[in-house]
């Protein structure tokens, strides 16, 4: 798969201190990537530098092939987590001039704000200033800015902060379709359970370092203990518990028995297979639930950034 974005070994620092040490990354045309990390890891140094806000000290970007220079920002959309409306400006007026800034005319900008304040049921807003709305309300307006111009690259830093469910619900269904039309997302966020639903890729940074990265599904399957989530109905379920116990990695918190009811997690060793496993709960019981454990993003993460 082509590439929209590559970093190439981009090393940063500020004086003494090394935001980003010598990372590399690739980002796939056409996908949403996430691009993780603790506070502090250097996401947000990253993403400056692919905004050309600064420059790397060391190591190139490129971007479709090129090396990123001053013609590919108009094909860049940035929603930053701090965000940068001005709140003595009217919305609308403020709408256009920052569309303009992305290269589109007075007369197409105005026309496409009026579709998406419609779509978002702001209308009304176009003559407010930005002191007069809520946090939400104003994201809403700097969202709509960021995709106006129809970036090739869209990236999003904690999109959904300050978004009741409904309002963030409305924003990552905007985003897929968005994606599912060409535009390639990097996706910013601590919410990983908004990773889990949207991201195809990742690269976790920790300590300015890049730690992890490659497509998630082949992540979690790196990242599988050979455990298996178990539910099993026996008229001996203590006298089972104990086999188990003395023939499996089992992590004895998770049992729970409920009459004759035994539900647990089993950890197999290297050596050992599911098959016999399997085996042996039937011979001893009646097998209700068998399912592979697969650890999800925030397990990931911890597990990695803990051990980095």
């Amino acid at each position: 798969m082509k590439n929209l974005l590559t970093i190439d070994s981009v090393s940063k620092n500020f004086g003494s201190f090394t935001a980003l040490n010598n990372v590399s990354i690739n980002i796939p045309e056409g996908c949403i990537y996430g691009l993780l990390g603790p506070n502090g890891a250097g996401k947000t140094t990253l993403i400056r530098i692919i905004n050309q806000i600064s420059l790397p000290d060391t190591g190139k970007v490129f971007f479709n092939d090129q090396e990123l220079n001053a013609s590919h920002i108009r094909q860049i959309g940035y929603l930053p987590e701090e965000r940068g409306l001005y709140p003595k400006m009217k919305i609308g007026e403020q709408a256009i001039y920052l569309a303009q800034l992305k290269g589109m005319d007075r007369k197409t900008a105005r026309i496409e704000l009026k579709k998406w304040f419609e779509k978002f049921e702001i209308s009304d807003w176009w003559n407010k200033k930005v002191t007069e709305l809520s946090k939400g309300m104003a994201q809403k307006v700097q969202f709509i800015v960021t995709v106006l111009h129809k970036p090739k690259l869209l990236i999003f830093d904690e999109p959904f902060s300050g978004f009741d469910p409904i309002n963030a619900n409305l924003i990552k269904d905007e985003i897929l379709k968005l994606n599912k039309e060409g535009a390639t997302v990097i996706f910013s966020t601590h919410r990983m359970e908004s990773v889990e639903e949207l991201c195809e890729n990742i690269a976790l940074i920790n300590n300015s370092n890049k730690i992890l990265d490659g497509n998630l599904d082949k992540i979690k399957k790196d990242f599988k203990t050979n455990t298996f989530e178990v539910a099993v109905n026996s008229p001996n379920a203590k006298n089972l518990e104990s086999k188990l116990k003395s023939e499996y990695e089992t992590f004895a918190p998770t049992f729970r028995t409920i009459g004759d009811n035994l539900k647990m997690n089993i950890r197999l060793a290297s050596s050992q297979n599911s098959e016999k496993l399997i085996s042996l709960l039937n011979s001893n019981s009646q097998l209700i639930h068998f399912k592979e454990v697969i650890p999800n993003v925030n397990e990931i993460f911890i597990n990695s950034v803990q051990n980095d």
